[in-house]
């Protein structure tokens, strides 16, 4: 018997076996080494260890780096303190380590073991016997703990082999599903291998098959790959991780020079032989075809290097993985690749644990860095290479220093990240590359027939580059359209065309640059866009009134406020010329009451032209054929408002707070493809549009306007409807035939109604209703059956509901009703998922609660509704009022924004919230421990409370 110094300290037993000696057979033992052994799984037991009065520092080493621990139970078991110590110490890794334990019951039953009763309980008295309370507390708690672990009944086998091999496949088998401790910590590593998983179709071993995982730089292909390599490579019979791929082109090589160079180094390190020659391109067919291999190609670039390692799955034996990582979608579309994982961005609560991870070291930020995480994951936009970079950069530095660092990374991309993010862009075609930065500066977020609308006059074929683009997953384009570039590969794009010379840029975007440029006539030719943020200089431009003759291609002009103030900066002659093929025009705060009258609106996509001093933009009638999108919003002096007859391509005119307009022309009932339509407070407006049956019109908007007293005639496709309560005098006949009315907001006004109007029953497909500031509301309507959403705000004299306990409303938002009563109120706290209400009194169905700002509990189930009483801090935070919930899992934790925007309240209001708790990662167990804290800037906490949501099926 060897001494416990004797145990070498480099191993890493993969399984710890517990057992009492003398009540196993030899035969038992030794069948169980062989069977692990076959399955090369190594087994650690303490048989060989001295033993002594309390377990050796070795053995609980060994139980602490082992994967799985196997405990078996046997009668004479807890006769031994050394194996009841050993217990202990195996269930303590299971709580803190996640170690996964597995039972088996040798000739006792599990009841014995949790209540030590029968021989097994008069063995454990024994061993008792002169120990101390605690001591035996701490033993039957983890005796009870380990017979509810559910394992192999030795009496319920005839065979003892066979229930060793089951034993030995479930080891494997559970050793294969976890993954090396080197990914453990990474965020939603296990739903991204489980998704995986289900593409490899590891259970078929009669072909093999290649599988593609795509996403853009820095979303953490390469690391999700390294995980599943580690997890699975132990049921392969070969393994290799082949980086890189990208970067392994040979320069001087031909094409068939280039694939046998990648062949070489492929089977070099998959055969572990350095420096392996191959003499045709048939070398891996020929080695690896009877093999059954797992193969990672990351970060592929090319298809003629896809081609060269993996042309055909018959390369390869059955049941072999080929797996590829790459930027580029296309590539797998064209090597006929059709099981493709697609690494969507992490969700903000993932973005947080991610950077707080490197930050921090732990999975949340301490509680006074909560507002600096939050603005680390907006600036990063969830990418977990910026996550990263990010969180290792501020790690350790105090709350002033980060804010230093945080302006200077709005302005400046950080290198580790510019440099991977930059290789997509310097391997696109020079159009590519000029479409990449036109969308970095003025198109992100916008639709893809906007982009080929502003884009259409050039040489670039816009389709195929969005295409081009978001196969190399430098964009993405929506299901409904949109293209979305990330926040920081739009940063990426802005520090290239700073970069340019300046004789080849094409779109300027240095202010300093821009102000030399419009005072000296000093621009060229190349010129297509200028975007111009003028808050951030400091002294008066005038622009001279040529400034724009020389930048004939002069496409896209902004200016613009990113800092708001009111002073204006920017001068504007009288006779200033405008580029005559002006596309884009997006001012803010123009100078001037009229656009010049040379100005030629024929090749303008959208007139973006916010809190201006215009009083009118131009003279008559206007070739408007191309125009998209007319923004007036805050025209405060805007009186005459153009003639818009021809523009027949108009999808949206928004003319908000123009509050000097007296009326909207007959021109617009010729708008045949307007979608949306909003004028709020446009106080002076006499006649409101009277034309507005229009197909296309979908969302139509008019509040604040007190003189109106009608809702024109809509089209029977409106899907949302904004209006003040004085419009709702008069309703148009077409009401009934709102089929499609999804929403509908109603304003109140000074004279404010007492009683909404019947007409809101008939419209069968309402989901939301909100009825804001209606102070002398005293009863509601029959509400549609299709109703989810209802807010009732400021309705002080509303005391009923016209809804009882079988409604299937979820939310039910009722700030400062104030008369609500307790039926009313009762209703509300019971079926609504999400609520909102005034009440200090917190309902008996919480029945979890605590004073303060959070509780614990302990639960199995995973589905809760919360409740918190809440009133208005004295001095509220200028920021919009959220309310935050932290949730601790077992000590891993998550957090959620549970109330954001929420009207000024005036007394105590409850809360209400119902959600799920996701399995994230593994975090959840039998008897978990759950906390909840609940925070806010504005908002006071007086108390909280948990209810346990318990289903049927549970």
């Amino acid at each position: 018997m060897a001494s416990s110094s004797s145990l070498p300290q480099t191993w890493r037993y993969r399984v710890f076996t517990s057992f009492h000696g003398p009540d196993v057979r030899k035969t038992l033992l030794s069948h169980v080494r062989k069977q692990f052994s076959c399955n090369g799984i190594s087994m650690f037991d303490d048989q060989w260890i001295e033993r002594s009065q309390t377990i050796a520092p070795a053995l609980t080493q060994a139980i602490r780096e082992s994967r799985i621990s196997i405990v078996v139970l046997s009668k004479k078991y807890a006769s031994s303190s050394w194996c009841l110590d050993e217990l202990v110490e195996i269930l303590k890794c299971k709580e803190s380590m996640g170690q996964i334990v597995m039972t088996v019951f040798y000739g006792v039953d599990p009841s014995h073991v949790r209540n030590q009763t029968r021989d097994f309980g008069i063995a454990f008295d024994e061993t008792c016997q002169g120990k101390t309370e605690e001591k035996i507390r701490i033993w039957r708690q983890a005796l009870t703990n380990v017979g509810n672990i559910a394992g192999e009944h030795f009496l319920n086998w005839d065979n003892e082999s066979m229930m060793i091999e089951k034993i030995a496949r479930d080891v494997s088998n559970k050793l294969n599903t976890r993954i090396s401790r080197d990914f453990e910590d990474m965020v939603g590593i296990e739903t991204h291998l489980k998704k995986l998983q289900s593409l490899l179709h590891l259970d078929d071993e009669e072909e093999a098959m290649i599988v593609g995982i795509c996403g853009p730089a820095g979303i953490g292909k390469t690391t999700i790959a390294r995980a599943l390599h580690s997890r699975f490579s132990n049921s392969f019979q070969l393994t290799c991780f082949m980086e890189n791929v990208r970067g392994s082109c040979n320069s001087g090589l031909d094409e068939y020079g280039l694939k046998m160079h990648l062949q070489e180094n492929l089977l070099s390190k998959i055969l572990n032989q350095n420096s392996m020659k191959v003499y045709h391109l048939g070398a891996i067919q020929e080695r690896l075809c009877d093999l059954k291999v797992l193969i990672v190609l990351d970060d592929v670039d090319d298809l003629k290097k896809l081609e060269a390692l993996a042309d055909e799955t018959r390369w390869f034996g059955p049941g072999s993985r080929i797996i590829v990582t790459t930027e580029d979608h296309e590539i797998l579309e064209q090597h006929g690749i059709s099981n493709t994982y697609h690494v969507d961005f992490p969700t903000s609560e993932e973005a947080r644990q991610i950077f707080s991870r490197f930050a921090f070291r732990q999975s949340y930020p301490p509680y006074n860095f909560g507002r600096l995480v939050e603005r680390v994951t907006k600036l990063c936009s969830s990418l977990p290479l910026g996550l990263r970079v990010m969180g290792s950069s501020l790690r350790g530095k105090k709350e002033n220093e980060w804010e230093v660092i945080l302006n200077r990374l709005e302005n400046s991309l950080c290198q580790d990240i510019e440099r991977v993010l930059k290789v997509g862009y310097d391997n696109l075609h020079e159009n590519d590359q000029s479409l990449f930065l036109h969308i970095a500066c003025f198109f992100n977020l916008e639709k893809d027939d906007y982009v080929m609308a502003m884009l259409s006059d050039g040489n670039l074929d816009v389709r195929l580059g969005l295409k081009t683009l978001a196969y190399k997953s430098l964009i993405e384009i929506s299901t409904e359209g949109v293209v979305v570039m990330h926040k920081l590969l739009q940063q990426m794009g802005s520090q290239v065309v700073q970069r340019q010379e300046p004789w080849k840029r094409q779109i300027l975007i240095d202010a300093h640059e821009i102000c030399d440029v419009l005072e000296t006539d000093s621009g060229s030719r190349s010129v297509t866009g200028i975007c111009y943020d003028t808050s951030t200089i400091q002294d008066e431009v005038y622009i001279r009134a040529g400034a724009f003759k020389r930048m004939r291609n002069l496409r896209f002009l902004s200016i613009y406020k990113t800092r708001f103030d009111r002073k204006d900066r920017v001068h504007v002659p009288e006779d200033m010329d405008f580029p005559s093929r002006l596309r884009l025009l997006h001012w803010v705060a123009y100078p001037r009451k009229c656009l010049p009258h040379t100005f030629c609106p024929e090749y303008l996509v959208e007139l973006n032209m916010p809190e201006n001093e215009l009083e009118k933009l131009w003279e008559g009638p206007q070739p408007l054929t191309n125009l998209k999108r007319m923004n007036l919003n805050g025209s405060k002096h805007l009186k005459e408002f153009p003639d818009l007859s021809n523009a027949t391509n108009l999808e949206g005119l928004f003319l908000d707070n123009c509050e000097s307009l007296v009326e909207i022309p007959c021109s617009i009932g010729s708008l045949h493809k307007l979608k949306y339509l909003y004028m709020a407070n446009c106080l002076n407006l006499q006649h409101g549009p009277t034309h507005c049956n229009l197909a296309s019109l979908e969302v139509f908007q008019l509040i604040g306007s007190r003189n109106l007293r009608k809702i024109p005639d809509l089209s029977t496709n409106i899907k949302t409807l904004v209006v003040t309560d004085t419009v709702l005098e008069e309703m148009p006949d077409s009401f009934r035939h709102w089929s499609r009315l999804t929403r509908l907001c109603i304003f109140g006004c000074e004279p404010t109604l007492e009683k909404l109007p019947d007409f809101i029953k008939y419209l069968h497909g309402l989901t939301v209703l909100q009825l804001l500031n209606l102070r002398k509301l005293a009863s509601l309507p029959e509400l549609p059956a299709s109703l989810t959403s209802l807010t009732v705000a400021s309705s002080v004299l509303l005391e009923t509901v016209p809804f009882s306990f079988d409604s299937t409303i979820e939310i039910l938002y009722f700030p400062n009703c104030f008369k609500l009563g307790r039926e009313a109120s009762r209703v509300i706290t019971t079926i609504a998922l999400h609520a909102f209400l005034p009440g200090s009194k917190m309902p008996a169905e919480f029945d979890h609660r605590a004073i303060g700002n959070s509780l614990i509990i302990r639960s199995d189930f995973k589905r809760f509704r919360i409740c918190v009483v809440i009133s208005r801090k004295e001095k509220m935070e200028k920021d919009v009022p959220k309310l935050l919930c932290r949730i601790g899992i077992n000590d891993c934790y998550v957090e959620k924004l549970i109330l954001q925007g929420v009207q000024r309240i005036e007394t105590e209001h409850m809360f209400i919230s119902s959600f799920d708790l996701l399995d994230k990662d593994g975090w959840l167990q039998q008897d978990n421990e759950i906390s909840f804290e609940f925070s806010s800037t504005s908002l006071e906490i007086i108390e909280c409370g948990v209810q346990i949501v318990v289903d049927k099926t549970d």
